[in-house]
């Protein structure tokens, strides 16, 4: 029998160990998407106990702590920040197999030395000895700590993106944090107070915004604005690939009807994304960034939760509408005109993996490799066997070895280990071939596929 975690965690084989200690452990990380706040980064975040770090807005907990039947005022209401603490280490117990277990222990670990198993008795042991360790913790030095080069943060059109020029001036710290142009509040034409919105992007742009070809003319500045600041890098949260036919005059008259408090069908609704999505894809060619779609949720499900929380809260699951269709298509009507930028594609359905990997190798070119990537396995599937499925999905069908890799998608300064998880995933899995003699045990090749996949290819991919 294996220890508890030990330092061959899930690495099954000899080959696997060799793969990971020698070639995957040590590369640097380069977190392409995440949603940490620059503020926080640039005022060199602390925290006074543990409960801060893992319990506050980690809608991931909240939701396994409902699960196991705790009230919510122990999750996000008013019980105190150690009260939380225990009610989630008594979750914990619960959580075999559960990609949670894993991360929170990897975590006490790597921060905070702890190798014994955190549960309801060990509970007050482990909030004393985390909250001494994070007296000497702070943001970067938990960030410099893991050996991350470049953190992609998600950020508004609107945003003023002050936080990012303080840290591109702050000569103490060398950590790249570049903004993620992430324009849904404009994408989201059906959602309540669109107008509001576009009428700060006009005050802020100092353009008349009354018509779908002045909105693009006031995206194109604060476009310019965020390259300027270094973003390198769009992303899209979807609830399907959008594409509905459409005139410029019928999409014009869509977008004049909303700001006149019209209400707008579904049908319109799909034909303003459509042409949305196909205007920023063109002009993300242009500048060479990446685009990022990610879809497949259905969001904010229990209203109640939502009416007190709002978004964000753990409520959102699995969406099954079929999108092969309407990708193929969009795709299409950018490639026609030579504008399909580099595309990464997440679908939170784990059963459009198959799908997702014919689709991109309909679409790959000579201007870049893996030009058309199967994004790594996202939000309910980054977990041990959702992992394992991506990455077996994508070698079966396209290139695992030109795979940017893995992402942190979190809020949390100490998800870092979540790299570490997957490369364990990955080595796991190449060792499991090679000593099958599905590949040759070659360790020039192996090392250039494992520090690609780790580091290497996503630092050419982006071309940070």
């Amino acid at each position: 029998m294996k220890a508890f975690m030990d330092e061959d965690f899930l690495l099954k084989t000899d080959t696997a160990k060799h793969l990971y200690h020698d070639f995957a452990k040590e590369m640097p990380i380069i977190d392409y998407h995440c949603h940490l706040n620059p503020k926080e980064i640039y005022e060199d975040q602390t925290y006074e106990n543990i409960t801060q770090v893992w319990l506050y807005g980690d809608h991931y907990k909240w939701r396994q702590m409902r699960s196991n039947g705790i009230e919510e005022r122990y999750i996000t209401g008013d019980a105190s920040d150690y009260e939380k603490f225990v009610a989630y280490a008594k979750t914990l117990t619960k959580a075999i197999g559960n990609p949670l277990y894993h991360w929170s222990h990897l975590e006490l670990q790597r921060y905070f030395d702890y190798h014994g198993v955190l549960n309801e008795e060990t509970a007050e042991h482990v909030w004393h000895v985390c909250n001494e360790k994070l007296k000497t913790m702070s943001a970067r030095s938990i960030i410099e700590a893991s050996n991350v080069k470049v953190i992609c943060t998600t950020d508004d059109p609107i945003d003023s993106l002050e936080w990012h020029k303080l840290l591109k001036e702050d000569n103490d710290f060398s950590v790249k944090v570049l903004p993620t142009w992430r324009p849904d509040a404009i994408l989201h034409i059906q959602k309540d107070g669109y107008q509001a919105y576009v009428a700060k992007l006009s005050k802020l742009t100092g353009m008349e915004v009354d018509s779908f070809e002045s909105l693009l003319r006031a995206l194109d500045v604060r476009l310019d604005f965020f390259e300027e600041m270094g973003c390198r890098v769009s992303d899209h949260g979807l609830e399907y690939i959008y594409f509905t036919p459409y005139t410029d005059k019928e999409v014009n008259d869509i977008f004049v009807k909303k700001l006149q408090g019209e209400t707008l069908s579904q049908f319109e609704i799909n034909q303003f994304k459509t042409a949305f999505m196909v205007e920023m894809g063109k002009r993300y060619a242009k500048k060479d960034w990446v685009m990022q779609l990610h879809y497949g949720v259905l969001r904010d499900n229990n209203k109640r939760i939502f009416n007190n929380l709002g978004a964000d809260a753990g409520i959102d699951c699995i969406n099954d509408q079929t999108t092969a269709l309407s990708m193929t298509q969009y795709f299409n009507a950018l490639e026609v005109q030579h504008a399909l930028p580099k595309t990464i594609v997440y679908s939170l359905n784990p059963g459009d993996n198959a799908m997702i990997g014919t689709v991109i190798g309909c679409f790959q070119d000579s201007s870049c490799i893996g030009k058309i990537q199967h994004g790594s396995a996202w939000w309910f599937n980054d977990h041990k066997e959702g992992m394992k499925a991506q990455m077996t999905s994508l070698a079966s069908l396209g290139l695992l070895g030109n795979f940017v890799g893995m992402l942190t998608d979190s809020r949390s300064f100490l998800s870092y280990t979540r790299h570490e998880y997957f490369r364990r995933i990955l080595c796991n899995l190449l060792g499991e071939w090679i000593e099958n003699g599905e590949y040759p045990n070659d360790d020039a090749m192996l090392e250039g596929i494992v520090k690609g996949i780790c580091y290497d290819n996503a630092k050419r991919y982006f071309g940070f």
